[in-house]
């Protein structure tokens, strides 16, 4: 409600300052033109005054005074003569006017339209580099990952209940009396966090996976340390505590495109101030992960908004990934199929291509996987439908050059007659 006060109070002060302006543009349209003549007589007679002054104080001659009076007479009396003075002054012209008049209705309105487009209505003019002083300053004063995690358990006291947790129960329970006796157990630490976190007891979870961490040392990989990542986020309602941060950067030194430690780094830009961060990793994010990975949703929801923050107004969403594990159909793949029996072969081949149409249709994918169908169709001779997708390919990938150029070369490799755009 706030914010529709400021933007009706907005449009009243530009409404009055509008009004301001046009009203002295209309006083001038009325205002009467000086007589440039009755202008110069006023000169003439304040001239002939002041040579009498000096006379009077004796700065010129009585001669002197005599010789400026004669030629001030002169200048009037061909004053008088010229009928046809012009005059000066007066109203602007009409077509002047209403360019002025156009001219300050395109300034008060259009720069109010395009700071309730772009601005931030109720907040104080915040340059950059005083907005990213303040994003530090947040970033470095959030809370620690022991008081999070004391919130989310006082906001949530009663324990998960999900079927099997009565079954589940008692075999932690023996996991960790083994595991008293075994302490140099990786695989059973490892376990036995998974299963605290099934039961929800996230903080047992993060200090046995804290455990495996540092049975395996210098063998620990980038995938552990993200395990931790995601125990620790999630035992903090979602927040990335300093804690939390630290272990998302030995995540990335060991393996610098984890998905989880990419997401959440993302996260963490989010939460303190910095979306123009959250942009650029999100950004490298998806495009390094499968079309079925558990974030691609969310950014691919939060990458358009993002980029309009960040002043990226050029930035398109790419077409969704291909999933993990899905086949596409390659050379290696028709170099397989030589094997098989023409029959076989063209079973094969068919099926893996109305596949990846399908996938395609529904979700998209890279212009990669796009020009691998064009140039199937055109392998299986299905000319008709080798076209449809072709059109289709080239509007998805309308802005972008490099993809465009990539759709047309396989439509060159299968022969396809469509001149390109």
């Amino acid at each position: 409600m706030s914010i529709v006060l400021q933007a009706a109070g907005f449009v009243v002060i530009a409404l009055l300052v509008g009004f301001i302006l046009m009203r002295a543009l209309a006083r001038g349209k009325k205002a009467a033109a000086a007589d440039g003549a009755e202008r110069a007589m006023k000169v003439y007679r304040d001239q002939m005054a002041e040579v009498d002054r000096d006379l009077a104080r004796s700065t010129i001659s009585d001669a002197e005074a005599e010789r400026l009076r004669l030629e001030i007479s002169r200048r009037i009396l061909e004053l008088d003569k010229d009928s046809g003075a012009r005059r000066v002054g007066g109203p602007a012209p009409r077509a002047a006017q209403m360019v002025a008049i156009s001219v300050i209705l395109v300034v008060v309105l259009g720069s109010g339209a395009l700071y309730m487009s772009i601005g931030a209505p109720g907040y104080r003019d915040m340059p950059l580099l005083e907005r990213h002083a303040d994003a530090a300053e947040v970033r470095r004063n959030r809370p620690r990952q022991a008081e999070l995690e004391a919130q989310v358990a006082e906001r949530f006291a009663e324990p998960f209940d999900f079927e099997g947790r009565d079954e589940l129960e008692p075999m932690v329970e023996q996991l960790r009396a083994a595991l008293a006796d075994r302490p140099l157990d990786v695989q059973g630490h490892f376990l036995l966090a998974q299963n605290e976190a099934r039961l929800g007891n996230f903080r047992a979870a993060i200090e046995a996976q804290e455990r495996v961490i540092e049975l395996r040392g210098e063998a620990a990989r980038g995938e552990d340390f993200a395990y931790l990542v995601d125990l620790m986020v999630i035992a903090a309602g979602g927040f990335v505590s300093p804690e939390a941060e630290s272990v998302i950067e030995q995540t990335l030194r060991r393996d610098a495109s984890n998905g989880v430690a990419l997401y959440y780094s993302g996260r963490l830009y989010a939460q303190t101030g910095r979306p123009d961060m959250t942009f650029r990793i999100w950004r490298r994010l998806h495009d390094l992960s499968p079309g079925d990975a558990p974030w691609m949703g969310e950014i691919r929801s939060a990458l358009p908004e993002l980029a309009r923050i960040s002043g990226e107004p050029r930035f398109q969403l790419p077409p969704r990934p291909a999933p993990s594990g899905v086949q596409v159909p390659d050379e290696i793949d028709f170099e397989a199929a030589e094997a098989m029996s023409p029959d076989e072969r063209a079973e094969m081949i068919a099926g893996m291509v109305d596949g990846l149409m399908a996938r395609l249709a529904n979700d998209g994918g890279t212009a990669e996987e796009w020009a691998q169908l064009i140039r199937a169709l055109g392998v299986l001779e299905r000319e008709d439908d080798a076209l449809a997708i072709l059109q289709e390919a080239r509007t998805v990938f309308a802005a972008r050059a490099q993809d465009l150029a990539l759709i047309n070369a396989a439509a060159d490799e299968a022969n396809l007659r469509i001149p390109a755009p």
